[in-house]
C-alpha cells in the first residue's frame, strides 16, 4: 500500500506540482526539473506554455543552443526568441536553420538579435524568412547591418508593429523609406542613433505611419522643424524622446503639443526650446507623467506654473537639473506644485 501510495506521488502529485511552480520560474530553471523524473519530463513538456519563449539572453554557444532547442517538438509553438547580448551566433546559424527545412516558427511573434554584433543582412534575411508573422523584431547595436536587411525584412515579415533599429548607424533614407512604405500599421519606432537619416525619411514615416504610439529620436542632432512639425500628425503618441534634439524650436514643439495623448517627453538638451514651447507643452500634453528639460538654459519658472495648472496631478518624474532660469528647481519646491512627483533625474 506505501509503495503504490509513493508511487502516484511520484507520477501525478510531483509532476502537477512542478508544473504549477514551473510557470513562476526562469525557462533555464524549468529546463534543470526535466531532469528529476520521467514524470516531471513528461508533465512539462506537454505543457505549451511553458515552452513560449527562448531565453537565450547573454548566454555562451548560443547558436548551437539555438538549433538544438528548435529541433525539439516542444519548442515549435515559440512566441519569443530573446538573443540579446549572447555569444557565438552568426550568420551559419540561422542560414544552418533555413536549409534544415522543416524549420518555421509561424507563431514567432518578437525576436531579440540586440548587439548580436556578427550577424550581417544575409543572417537577417535567413531568419525572418523562418518567421512570417513576426510582430516585434528588435536588432539594436547590430552595427554592420544596411538597408540591406530592412529589405529582407519587409520582404519577409509582413506584420511588424513594433521596430528597433537603435545604433544601426548604417540605415539611411532609403531603408526607412521601405519602413515607411511596408508598415503603416507600426506602433513602435526606436532609430536611437541612426546617423545617416534626414529630413526627408522621418518626413515619410510620420505622414504614412500616423498610429505609431512611440517614437524614439535618441541622439539625432541633424533633424529641423521641417520634420519635428509633422509629429504633431501622430495623434496616438504617449512616448516620445528627443534628446539631443539640437535644432528643435519653439515652433516645432508648438506642433508637438497637439500630441495630446502623450505621458512620456524627453527634451533633454533641446537648447534652443524656451518657455514659449514647454508652455504650449502644458497646454496640449495634459496627461504627461515624465518630463525632462534637463540642461535647457531658456526655460524659466513660468513654464512650471504652466505645468503645474495642467500637469500637476499627473507627472511623476520631472528632471529640470541644468535648467539655470528656473530658481524653484529644489526638490520640495516642485513637489510644492507637482505633488505625485516621485523621481527628479532621468539624466545623471
Amino acid at each position: 500500500m506505501a509503495a503504490a501510495a509513493d508511487e502516484a506521488w511520484c507520477r501525478e502529485t510531483v509532476p502537477r506540482v512542478m508544473e504549477l511552480v514551473s510557470t513562476r520560474l526562469p525557462q533555464r530553471e524549468v529546463c534543470a526539473l526535466l531532469s528529476v523524473s520521467p514524470w516531471c519530463h513528461r508533465a512539462l513538456t506537454s505543457n505549451p506554455k511553458l515552452w513560449e519563449v527562448l531565453d537565450l539572453h547573454e548566454a555562451k554557444k548560443a547558436g548551437e543552443r539555438l538549433i538544438s532547442a528548435l529541433s525539439l517538438a516542444r519548442y515549435r509553438h515559440l512566441k519569443v526568441v530573446n538573443l540579446e547580448f549572447s555569444q557565438d551566433i552568426d550568420d551559419r546559424h540561422f542560414l544552418h536553420l533555413k536549409e534544415m527545412g522543416a524549420i518555421l516558427l509561424e507563431e514567432l511573434e518578437f525576436l531579440n538579435l540586440n548587439a548580436c554584433q556578427r550577424i550581417s543582412d544575409k543572417g537577417i534575411d535567413a531568419v525572418t524568412s523562418l518567421c512570417p508573422n513576426l510582430r516585434a523584431l528588435s536588432i539594436y547595436w547590430i552595427v554592420g547591418l544596411t538597408d540591406t536587411s530592412i529589405e529582407h525584412t519587409v520582404k519577409n515579415c509582413k506584420k511588424i508593429m513594433d521596430l528597433n533599429l537603435s545604433g544601426c548607424k548604417n540605415i539611411s533614407d532609403r531603408g526607412i523609406q521601405l519602413v515607411a512604405d511596408n508598415y503603416q500599421e507600426l506602433k513602435k519606432l526606436d532609430i536611437t542613433r541612426c546617423i545617416k537619416l534626414t529630413d526627408d525619411a522621418l518626413q515619410e514615416v510620420l505622414q504614412k505611419c500616423s498610429a505609431l504610439e512611440s517614437l524614439n529620436l535618441y541622439a539625432l542632432s541633424s533633424f529641423t522643424d521641417k520634420a519635428y512639425t509633422k509629429i504633431g500628425y501622430l495623434t496616438s503618441l504617449t512616448f516620445l524622446d528627443l534628446c539631443g534634439a539640437q535644432n528643435l524650436t519653439d515652433y516645432g514643439l508648438t506642433c508637438i503639443s497637439r500630441c495630446g495623448s502623450l505621458t512620456y517627453l524627453n527634451l533633454t538638451w533641446c537648447v534652443r526650446i524656451t518657455d514659449v514651447g514647454v508652455v504650449a507643452i502644458a497646454q496640449g500634453c495634459r496627461s504627461l507623467e515624465l518630463l525632462s528639460l534637463f540642461g535647457i538654459l531658456g526655460v524659466t519658472d513660468t513654464c512650471l506654473e504652466a505645468l503645474s495648472e495642467s500637469c500637476s496631478k499627473s507627472l511623476t518624474t520631472l528632471d529640470v537639473n541644468g535648467c539655470t532660469g528656473i530658481k524653484r528647481r529644489s526638490s520640495s519646491d516642485l513637489i510644492e506644485m507637482f505633488p505625485f512627483l516621485s523621481c527628479f533625474k532621468v539624466h545623471s
